[in-house]
């Protein structure tokens, strides 16, 4: 994919600026007045968050069961664009393990964690900013990004190979993550009408694109002045997310609201991406999210995006085009789409709605 080959200034670890003890953040990481968050404490007995769904629902005998499952998951999607499931089939000892040997990479030292350093050209490894921009302003946030489908772009000797069996308990969260989606996916295309394999065939049959990004959000001591990832629609197919259960961080734009999710206990955060907003011609909604960070808190998130294969061509279903809701979107591979993220960085809902024709 042509893209920048280096970034475009020397990177600063913002865990290294956080374990330094500062009282101010650096410059570079203090958003706009408009940008700022309003950090207040989280009110756990308020009722408004994103919808909670127990898949163990779908496979009920009870075939009402199954259709109410259903429908709140179609619900969801059109509503919110967010969800979180219960009863996903993943061991909770493996989310456990995979947030902890990700936090443990974290803390290794700082020169055992410099050997993955990432570019631009693939964003693969560690790093600490998305967009090359020179002089844009950052997030308060590292990350180490890492592929896993297809086959071809997964390369053992670009993982981690800290702490100990990291390679592994990865490996397999991977594997279960993508399972998941698998079954997701044939709900969403049944929801919108379509055949069960439709968003599976669309994304690639067996070759899909699997990605992960590990999260590492330090503690701030000014908060109110920055966001560990600015606000975004994901670019790709769908999102899967461990949160982190003791620090709340992700925030869901729900009209001119900020919602704070509030994770249930070993549940996923699944999200619609840009792509099935696509698919669907908007009938599924990618929304835009971000990320605050807090003064005495460090935060893991892991978060699984199953997107379609780079080059294959995206557009909106046939099957859900007609005279009255012609197709809203050009049609373009997942490797131009993305590109624009990638130059660019997180720019709320910019690039789909910008693709967007008016009805």
């Amino acid at each position: 994919m042509n893209c920048v080959q280096e970034w475009p200034e020397p990177i600063v670890r913002v865990q290294s600026l956080a374990d330094s003890g500062l009282n101010h953040i650096p410059d570079r990481y203090v958003k706009p007045m408009t940008e700022r968050p309003v950090v207040e404490p989280i009110d756990v007995t308020d009722d408004v968050d994103i919808p909670l769904i127990d898949l163990a629902g779908l496979f009920s005998s009870d075939p009402d069961t199954v259709r109410v499952t259903k429908n709140q998951v179609s619900e969801a999607c059109q509503v919110w664009g967010f969800f979180q499931v219960v009863n996903h089939g993943v061991e909770p000892e493996l989310m456990d393990q995979a947030q902890q040997t990700w936090r443990d990479f974290f803390h290794l030292p700082m020169e055992n964690k410099q050997k993955y350093g990432n570019s631009p050209r693939t964003y693969e490894g560690y790093g600490s900013r998305l967009g090359v921009e020179k002089g844009a302003i950052l997030d308060w946030s590292d990350y180490y990004f890492l592929h896993y489908l297809p086959p071809a772009l997964k390369d053992y000797s670009k993982w981690p190979d800290q702490p100990p069996h990291h390679r592994e308990i990865v490996d397999k969260y991977l594997n279960e993550l993508v399972k998941l989606s698998g079954r997701l996916t044939k709900v969403l295309s049944s929801n919108l009408g379509l055949e069960e394999d439709y968003l599976q065939k669309a994304f690639g049959g067996d070759d899909v694109g699997a990605c992960l990004r590990a999260n590492f959000y330090p503690k701030c001591p000014q908060p109110d002045l920055t966001l560990g990832l600015s606000p975004h629609s994901d670019p790709g197919g769908m999102t899967i997310l461990l949160p982190d259960n003791d620090v709340p961080g992700l925030q869901v734009r729900k009209g001119n609201k900020w919602i704070t999710v509030k994770p249930a206990p070993h549940a996923f955060i699944v999200n619609m991406g840009d792509q099935i907003q696509v698919i669907s011609n908007a009938r599924y909604k990618s929304v835009e999210h971000r990320v605050i960070v807090n003064p005495n808190m460090e935060r893991v998130s892991l978060a699984f995006f199953y997107n379609p294969r780079g080059d294959l061509v995206i557009e909106p279903a046939k099957e859900l085009v007609t005279r009255e809701d012609p197709p809203l979107y050009p049609s373009m591979t997942f490797n131009e789409y993305r590109l624009y993220i990638r130059l660019n960085g997180p720019r709320g809902k910019s690039q789909v709605e910008s693709l967007k024709s008016p009805r």
